[in-house]
């Protein structure tokens, strides 16, 4: 959904932040680390209504989300337990972020289907590039991945001071303040469900042949699982955005590859 020469930009910029960070001997896991610990304080300021601490805060974590695999991957330090780290830090940060939205608006049952439905979506996304990658199949393109939502929903936080000031001054109703993050969190919550859906009904479709394939493979079976579901499942580790797993050769579908 971002445009190309926006997303090029903005990683030659982290890129040299990335850069800047090795010479200080800073690590890819303490990146990721403080990530999470600011998405933690951002929900927290999220379910108090204090949107525009929560926006910095929302914002620095989620440039940390990018850096930590540049970092890595810059440093040679690139693994699969980081690429796990990353991944299940990733779906915690959006956990704290939604879930600070669903502590501040649990009295508006429009607005907790909204953020519900954004949560589901964001989780299945990434739920759909695991899969694939357990598979051993491509990951299907699709729209509102995790820099989309992260971009979408600090903007539509930001954007929450700035109309406060508006409708306080034009006298307007107290709820149009928080339009922009309702809109934000709408967008994702639509766009990310349908995506998701048509990533995996593309998978769906892929399935047959990749389990003819699979079950005539000897790793299969090398570490006691009897059945190619099985063995997706024990290897479900979402790089939908990590990319910080080393380069692995590909001999069964549940060996991790980078995306």
């Amino acid at each position: 959904m971002l445009p190309r020469a926006v997303l090029d930009a903005s990683v030659g910029c982290l890129d040299h932040v990335a850069r800047g960070l090795i010479a200080l001997g800073i690590t890819a896991n303490a990146i990721t680390l403080f990530s999470v610990f600011l998405a933690a304080v951002g929900g927290v300021l999220l379910a108090v209504g204090q949107f525009g601490p929560a926006a910095v805060a929302m914002i620095v974590a989620s440039l940390g989300d990018a850096l930590d695999g540049l970092v890595a991957r810059r440093s040679g330090s690139a693994s699969v337990g980081g690429a796990l780290l990353d991944a299940s830090v990733d779906r915690y940060e959006e956990f704290f972020f939604l879930g600070g939205l669903a502590v501040y608006f649990r009295g508006s049952l429009a607005a907790l289907v909204l953020i519900l439905g954004a949560l589901a979506g964001s989780f299945m996304i990434s739920y759909g590039s695991a899969k694939a990658e357990a598979l051993g199949v491509p990951v299907p393109p699709s729209a509102m991945r995790r820099a989309e939502r992260a971009v979408c929903l600090c903007l539509g936080t930001l954007l929450v001071p700035a109309a406060a000031t508006v409708v306080r001054s034009a006298a307007l109703p107290a709820w149009m303040a928080v339009a922009p993050l309702l809109v934000a969190v709408g967008l994702v919550a639509v766009v990310a469900n349908v995506s998701a859906v048509r990533r995996l009904r593309g998978l769906a479709r892929l399935r047959a042949p990749v389990r003819a394939v699979a079950l005539r493979s000897e790793p299969a079976h090398a570490n006691g699982l009897t059945h190619v579901d099985d063995a997706a499942e024990a290897e479900d580790v979402d790089v939908e955005d990590s990319a910080r797993a080393e380069p692995a050769v590909v001999g069964a579908p549940h060996v991790l590859r980078t995306p």
